[in-house]
């Protein structure tokens, strides 16, 4: 039978890990790859039972080599990299398993999440597909912030219909988790767009179109007034990303 072993990176990351343990208990190895917490971590991590490799954070402001680090310390031919706060669900973890057992399966898979804000989940940022299960000898974690693994091989989706089959997402992140966020993203957008060149037109048409494209074309409209919110957020994030540029 295939193995999996289940991948947690973590940085003072107390708050939810209980339960995303309690979700993946079911899988061969759960690793907690930590990057010197200062809080209760580590200590949650070995008391549920998790194998725990510490990654020097040092200088890295990313996790992604943390990622990198971690999958390849993985012992399982198969790795499922969960955030720490991440629910998987029993039906989702009976999929992973039946995949890997097919005879052509592919050397990846992309997870849908659900996310919520306000306390509702959005239809607006639904699938969100996230690239998460994967051979571990077929995949390398370039140190980009946001970046997907590289897998090398056919990658599939699961179907966005079966939402039983979604990552749950915790976070439910404030007004002012979201603004503090995008300044910092949209900081690790310019180096990556340092080649683009925007003209003053674009401070008012890509802001326009995140928006409506948030809003009208993903549904945002059904999410009340948390829709609406998400929406003008999603604008904020990129007029400050053409911003950026622009002053760069």
């Amino acid at each position: 039978m295939e193995k999996i072993s289940v991948v947690i990176n973590t940085y003072n990351a107390e708050q939810h890990l209980r339960r995303v343990i309690e979700a993946v208990k079911g899988f061969d190895e759960i690793l907690v790859c930590d990057m010197e917490s200062t809080d209760r971590t580590v200590e949650i991590a070995l008391r549920a039972g998790c194998r725990v490799v510490t990654f020097a954070k040092g200088g890295h402001s990313i996790v992604e080599p943390a990622r990198e680090f971690a999958i390849h310390e993985a012992r399982c031919e198969w790795v499922l990299v969960v955030d720490a706060d991440e629910l998987v669900t029993p039906p989702l973890r009976d999929y992973l398993y039946e995949q890997a057992r097919r005879s052509d399966a592919p050397a990846g898979i992309a997870i849908a999440r659900r996310n919520y804000f306000m306390g509702r989940f959005l239809h607006s940022a639904y699938p969100d597909y996230v690239l998460r299960f994967f051979r571990r000898d077929a995949t390398h974690w370039p140190p980009v912030i946001h970046c997907s693994p590289v897998v090398e091989g056919r990658v599939e989706r699961i179907d966005r219909r079966r939402r039983e089959l979604a990552l749950e997402h915790l976070a439910n992140d404030s007004v002012a988790d979201i603004v503090r966020k995008s300044n910092t993203y949209s900081d690790y957008e310019v180096p990556r767009r340092r080649h683009k060149h925007y003209g003053l037109a674009a401070l008012v048409c890509r802001p326009l179109f995140r928006f409506l494209k948030s809003y009208v074309l993903k549904g945002g409209f059904l999410d009340g007034r948390a829709g609406l919110i998400h929406a003008c957020l999603d604008a904020h994030y990129q007029f400050m990303v053409v911003a950026k540029l622009m002053e760069k």
